[in-house]
């Protein structure tokens, strides 16, 4: 009974596990459909070499470059400014590709053609150029000279601080012209192409003026000393003659015609005035005081006003 009952347990047992089997075998094999299949690994190709990326960079030539004075081509060694710009095929501006303040620039450029500027001060020279991979040198004329100008009372010469110069383009038709340079100092050295020019000097800032033509040559310095006729002096109102000045006195200088010259305030103001006749009035405490008085070139005084 019992052996009985143990075969019909291992029967049921066994129906049960294929009962299961058929359950789980879709199942499984769906389970198997959606594994991926493991590919074996491909094999890698031997590397190649790799080729080097061809340079676009157009080789470059040698430029080197000099200025001369024109006439006698003497080198100019300073005071120079290169620009060196490149022409188009398309007809657009022609751009700066280079600059240079060297006396003798060498540059590294491209092959093609150039425009050579070369500037000294005021004056320039120009050329164009075409460069080469064998390279390039040259020179550039510039018709120029250099000028510097001084101012004196008779033999004395005036503080290079108490000047200033203006230069000018005669024009026709003008006696001034055109203005080149303005606010110059003494002792600065121009630089201006050849040619005559209208030289105005300033002594002080009154009307202490000089005028001349200076005629500039290539290749030269010329010096010029304009000569004033002028003297300082020192305006003061007093009670008695060399007595104390007073201050916060309002002065005005007048030509004898009554053009206002030049007005100042303090106790002793100097002023640099042109030799000739003027009227000085003096303003204090809502009292007006005057006199006539005369400058003589180089002739440096106190002008007293008496307050009477």
């Amino acid at each position: 009974m019992l052996e009985f009952d143990g075969f019909q347990g291992r029967r049921r047992l066994a129906a049960s596990l294929l009962a299961a089997a058929l359950v789980l075998a879709p199942a499984l094999a769906v389970a198997q459909q959606a594994e991926p299949a493991i590919q074996a690994p491909a094999a890698i190709p031997d590397p190649k070499p790799i080729q080097p990326a061809q340079s676009q960079t157009a080789p470059l030539a040698s430029l080197a470059l000099a200025a001369q004075f024109a006439g006698d081509r003497r080198p100019i060694r300073s005071g120079l400014v290169w620009r060196i710009l490149s022409e188009t095929a398309d007809g657009t501006p022609p751009r700066i590709v280079a600059r240079s303040t060297d006396a003798e620039p060498v540059f590294s450029l491209e092959p093609g053609t150039y425009l050579l500027h070369a500037a000294y001060g005021f004056a320039s020279g120009t050329k164009r150029v075409t460069l080469g991979l064998q390279g390039l040198r040259d020179q550039v004329s510039i018709s120029a000279g250099g000028l510097s100008l001084a101012g004196s009372i008779g033999d004395a010469p005036i503080a290079p601080a108490q000047l200033s110069f203006s230069v000018f383009v005669p024009l026709q038709g003008n006696s001034e012209g055109r203005l080149v340079v303005d606010k110059a100092k003494a002792g600065e050295l121009i630089r201006l192409p050849e040619g005559t020019y209208h030289v105005v000097s300033t002594y002080g800032d009154s009307n202490a003026i000089q005028r001349a033509d200076v005629k500039v040559e290539s290749g030269k310095v010329t010096d010029a000393t304009l000569h004033h006729r002028a003297a300082r002096v020192t305006l003061k109102l007093v009670a008695s003659p060399g007595g104390e000045a007073f201050a916060g006195t309002a002065f005005s200088v007048l030509t004898p015609g009554g053009d206002v010259i030049r007005e100042a305030i303090g106790a002793f103001p100097q002023v640099i005035l042109a030799e000739g006749d003027y009227v000085l009035i003096a303003r204090q405490e809502g009292q007006v005081h005057s006199r006539d008085f005369k400058v003589e070139s180089g002739l440096d005084r106190d002008i007293e006003v008496l307050a009477k």
